[in-house]
């Protein structure tokens, strides 16, 4: 009996293609492995988006390329209505570790956005209606 249990997960990310716009669209991934690297995590998100048909084409084709902790079951919510600006040493994904060392868990949503877009947002936070 070997000691290597894979851990399955089911994580809803949040694809954030627009800060500012607040264009968002979320999607479920069941039966997650959280020992796969985040790199990997996130070619099976790119993957996957190719094949979700409820997705508007701009969303299949975006350059995401970061992850990062938007909350877990049963744990705090922030104000901001796109993201949490906070924390983000500790909870942006680093891609070279495991999802469950950067701290992912079953039922934990994750924002999948474009780095430069967000430090823009966090650097003047507003919303255009």
């Amino acid at each position: 009996m070997s000691g290597d249990i894979e851990v399955q997960a089911t994580l809803t990310i949040r694809l954030i293609r627009s800060f500012e716009h607040r264009n968002i669209r979320n999607i479920v991934l069941h039966n997650v492995n959280l020992d796969q690297s985040v790199e990997d995590f996130m070619e099976l998100i790119r993957e996957n988006l190719k094949s979700t048909p409820t997705l508007p084409p701009p969303f299949r084709n975006f350059m995401f390329d970061t992850l990062k902790i938007e909350t877990q079951a049963y744990g705090f919510k922030t104000n901001d209505p796109v993201i949490n600006r906070e924390d983000d040493a500790k909870l942006i994904l680093k891609p070279h570790l495991r999802l469950k060392d950067c701290g992912v868990k079953h039922e934990t949503e994750v924002n999948f956005f474009k780095m430069d877009d967000y430090l823009k947002y966090k650097e003047n936070p507003v919303l255009v209606w």
